[in-house]
């Protein structure tokens, strides 16, 4: 009977610090204690209908302990001292559901509450004293005040979910941030005012808009303008903090009030897109004004001067948020590798698009993955309460749209919008955090929307009753000013002259704008491309020298044909390692693994960085890059790349999560922000990079033309047929170039090593950026017949087409042109048959086509009267609709599969068989389909 009397002299606080680390660690307490605390969590502890932890009184608290642990009776007081540990418990953990956060729509009712009967306590405890306060850091007080203190706390206009997060020390600073001031905003009069003033842009920049061009759409911010002054506080203060450059992603909701309120955009510019005027600049297209970037150069209030960027994006809500997060890492990287925390990355999201985007989850994936990690992110959902027609109740299953928060246990700020200084306030809180512990924040501001989903919509056909409450209620400027004005902030012309003098400026502003006959674009991330050219295909296709000398070559080489000699790796890394030696020193025949190393290695030494990432990519999918090798019985990393002398450029390469849109998303962004860094991306299979198709579709073949972006990033894209199935065959040849036009990106299928060497040295050497998409080999990375010596790689540059000289030009009936692998098929029955009619000619780059050197060639050719164009992708797939449509020199017939809805068959006979009609076909006329 006494083995629980210890309880009755332990001190409350003690308790509860015993409590928490037995809830983060149940192992860690002493087993009498753990003993006591399961039967504690066993009487208290039901489940209501959502799966939420709720106390009941079902079980009284000393019963349940009675029966669960058999201990002997517990002081009443004591017994209420733990009631309300659990009151302080349920209010941390479930306050949030019961704020004052939604300014338009009563809130959900979520059961159980928090009254005090839930807990097995009464209003006749009120006026008790409990030493429980101290849990909340006050002195022990009556219940009344601690209920008033936690109420105030976690159910007022900021609701606060964090109790899940697993680390004691992220709660602990959470709770004493939470304490200070009970969690109030305390603002002086000057900063209420600049608060105001900010509000006041907010609303007036939009009914401007709205009584200047009425029915245009510009996705209005009304019903979330809140988020203006608070982006304008978080700016200031964390250029205060030392963040040096803020990279900000957004669709297109509030787009253009934030443009000119907090990125500084002249509204001239801003009236010019509305009136619809063309640009000044003829070699890009443009796109519409609400999906334009920015970059400005600010001084904060108090002197700091920084850099801000509002990345471009199309209508695909949430993909602009992975490519903020290569923008990041890129100046991170570049500027301020030892310390991210001076980049703040700023997503702001819409709460059905955070909801129901997957992509979303695979940039919070990457949080804190060494290849991705960006020092934390602040993410803002401006939260409509609806899509485009859709109530929040079909946009999700989850309580929150903010619920993808919990995969990073990142806590998140519920916020009503209306209340200005409570936005603010979280944001400064969420800016702590984030410089506090690295890590990523949401915030979700609880507004609406004004209009429907565009000015020109009606929202009374889905929304008919928030509609008629929303028509009637105050914008928060107003509600605000009416708070200041009860202060004595302000007197009562205040408003009205801040108003008038910002209407003003935008009524000049238009006045001056409609003077003008076209309209600016400024471009995005300048600086950054600083010295580089856009230009137009026939410059792409101009010769560029990529040669590097063989005494460097060899250098290069004798340090990736090398392992550390005091470290001991497994038998087949050390033949892979010598054959590499072996091919370089002595056979003199570089296979596509070596000739990979020596374009990095090559770079590296001329000064510029190197990125790759992708699913595998250290050793590559295909086992042949081995970039990093691992120690045997340590697994310690070695990267022979980044041990070569006299280098300059930075060496990195990071197997990625299993994500293709996220991160190719990122490396895009990483490739916007550093043009002087090779940055690849590499499909696990050349087919799966279809999982990645928005940001191919959407920025990497036409952000040059929509945004006046360049871009460098390469795509390397295992593809051939060998059998292996439908889904590891095609990397859909076909549909990259019916992207390319103009001069949009470059499109390869090397054969040779060397080609491939030179292909990617000149990515590099130009002083220009393209996209650049390589259709890379599986078979033939380990082909004795895909070789090239080392002169090969000294000398010379990236070759658009190799003519067949292994034959005799007049003998030539047939000229058969290919690409990629094909090509090592058709030449191999031609020498099994011994064919010396037909001639193969490679095209090594798709787009832009090189057409005067492929006229060259077929002048060469006098006697031939039989064209063929050879492929072993199906008729409906591959280069041949392409090439129907760009290669009119000669009247050519097809040799390739039929068409088929899938890109192989399942069956590697059938595969087989498909393979060798497609072959025969080519030396065949009467094959042809």
């Amino acid at each position: 009977m006494d083995r629980f009397s210890f309880l009755n002299a332990a001190h409350t606080e003690f308790f509860s610090q015993l409590y928490d680390q037995y809830l983060e660690n149940p192992d860690s307490v002493e087993p009498s204690w753990r003993s006591f605390f399961q039967g504690f969590d066993f009487g208290m502890t039901t489940y209501n209908d959502e799966n939420q932890v709720a106390y009941t009184t079902n079980v009284a608290p000393s019963t349940a302990v009675s029966s669960a642990v058999e201990c002997a009776p517990i002081s009443d007081k004591l017994q209420k001292e733990f009631k309300v540990i659990k009151l302080i418990e349920g209010y941390r953990s479930r306050g949030h559901l019961f704020t004052k956060t939604n300014p338009v729509r009563e809130r959900r009712i979520y059961l159980p509450s928090l009254d005090l009967e839930n807990f097995g306590l009464s209003d006749s405890d009120l006026d008790t004293v409990f030493d429980a306060a101290k849990v909340i850091g006050v002195q022990p007080t009556t219940l009344r005040d601690i209920i008033g203190h936690l109420d105030t706390i976690y159910c007022q206009h900021i609701g606060i979910e964090y109790i899940y997060i697993r680390k004691p020390e992220v709660v602990e600073w959470i709770q004493k941030k939470l304490r200070i001031n009970d969690n109030k905003p305390s603002f002086s009069a000057e900063e209420k005012k600049a608060i105001l003033y900010k509000l006041n842009q907010a609303v007036s920049f939009e009914n401007f808009l709205h009584t200047k061009y009425v029915g245009q759409k510009r996705f209005s911010l009304e019903g979330g303008e809140s988020i203006i002054p608070a982006l304008d506080a978080l700016i200031e203060k964390a250029a205060d903090k030392g963040v040096e450059q803020f990279v900000m992603g957004m669709a297109h909701r509030g787009r253009l009030n934030v443009l000119a309120n907090i990125f500084g955009k002249s509204t001239q510019d801003i009236f010019g897109e509305f009136d619809g005027k063309d640009y000044d600049q003829e070699y890009f297209d443009g796109d519409v004004k609400y999906h334009l970037g920015l970059t400005a150069d600010k001084v904060t209030r108090s002197g700091k001067k920084i850099n801000i960027n509002l990345a471009p994006n199309p209508s695909h809500l949430e993909t602009v948020g992975a490519v903020i997060e290569g923008i990041t890492r890129a100046k991170q990287d570049k500027y301020f590798p030892d310390d991210f925390s001076k980049v703040l990355p700023i997503a702001v999201h819409g709460d059905a698009a955070i909801a129901g985007q997957g992509i979303l989850y695979e940039i919070i994936q990457m949080a804190q993955l060494d290849g991705y990690k960006t020092g934390g992110t602040i993410h803002i959902v401006i939260n409509n309460q609806v899509g485009f027609t859709t109530n929040y109740l079909d946009a999700r299953s989850s309580t929150y749209c903010t619920d993808v928060a919990k995969v990073t246990l990142s806590p998140v700020l519920h916020v009503n919008s209306d209340n200005a200084e409570a936005v603010v306030h979280a944001m400064a809180f969420a800016l702590d955090f984030r410089m506090e512990f690295g890590r990523d924040v949401f915030i979700d501001l609880l507004g609406y929307r004004k209009y429907g989903h565009n000015e020109g919509d009606e929202p009374r056909f889905t929304q008919p009753v928030l509609y008629k409450i929303i028509s009637k209620h105050q914008n928060p400027r107003d509600i605000y000013a009416e708070k200041l004005l009860a202060e004595r902030v302000i007197d009562a012309s205040y408003v009205n002259a801040l108003e008038k003098e910002y209407k003003k400026d935008l009524e000049e502003n238009l006045e001056a704008s409609r003077k003008k006959d076209l309209t600016i674009i400024t471009p995005f991330m300048k600086n950054e491309w600083n010295g580089f050219k856009q230009v137009t295909d026939k410059k792409m296709l101009e010769k560029v020298d990529t040669s590097y000398p063989r005494e460097e070559l060899t250098k290069i080489a004798d340090v990736i044909c090398n392992l550390p000699a005091d470290k001991k790796f497994i038998s087949k890394i050390q033949k892979l390692i010598n054959d590499r030696k072996t091919m370089f020193f002595e056979s003199n025949k570089l296979d596509w693994a070596m000739a990979e190393h020596l374009a990095y290695g090559s770079l590296l030494k001329e000064g510029y960085d190197v990125r790759i990432s992708g699913q595998d990519v250290e050793r590559g999918t295909f086992s042949h890059r081995h970039a990093v090798v691992k120690v045997e019985d340590s697994e310690e990393e070695v990267t022979l790349l980044s041990n070569l002398e006299g280098a300059t450029g930075k060496f990195h390469i990071f197997n990625s999560l299993l994500s293709e849109y996220g991160v190719l998303g990122f490396d895009y962004g990483y490739a916007l922000a550093s043009p002087k860094t090779l940055t690849i991306w590499e499909a696990q299979f050349g087919d799966f990079s279809n999982g990645a198709q928005i940001m191919i579709d959407q920025y990497i073949s036409c952000g040059e033309d929509k945004w006046n972006n360049q871009n460098g990033i390469v795509l390397l894209l295992p593809h051939g047929y060998e059998g292996q199935g439908a889904e590891h065959s095609s990397a859909r040849m076909e549909r990259y170039l019916q992207l390319c036009a103009r001069q949009n990106m470059y499109v390869a299928d090397c054969t040779t090593p060397a080609n491939f060497y030179h292909l990617l040295r000149r990515q590099m050497k130009t002083n220009f950026r393209k996209p650049l998409i390589v259709f890379t080999p599986k078979s033939l990375l380990r082909d004795p017949r895909v070789v090239s010596p080392v002169e090969d790689f000294a000398t010379g540059s990236f070759q658009e087409t190799f003519d067949d000289v292994t034959v005799n030009k007049a003998d030539v009936k047939s000229l058969v042109f290919c690409t990629g692998k094909f090509y090592y098929d058709i030449t191999a029955e031609r020498e099994k048959n011994g064919r010396n009619d037909v001639a193969v000619v490679r095209i090594e780059q798709l787009f832009p086509l090189p057409v005067e050197q492929l006229k060259a060639i077929i002048a060469q050719y006098p006697n031939a009267d039989d064209y063929v164009w050879a492929q072993e992708e199906p008729k409906n797939m591959g280069a041949y609709s392409y090439m129907l449509m760009n290669f009119d020199l000669v009247k050519w017939r097809l040799a390739s599969l039929k068409a088929y809805a899938a890109p192989a068959a399942g069956s590697y006979t059938r595969a087989k068989r498909r393979q060798a009609d497609a072959i025969r076909m080519v030396f065949d006329k009467n094959l042809f389909r």
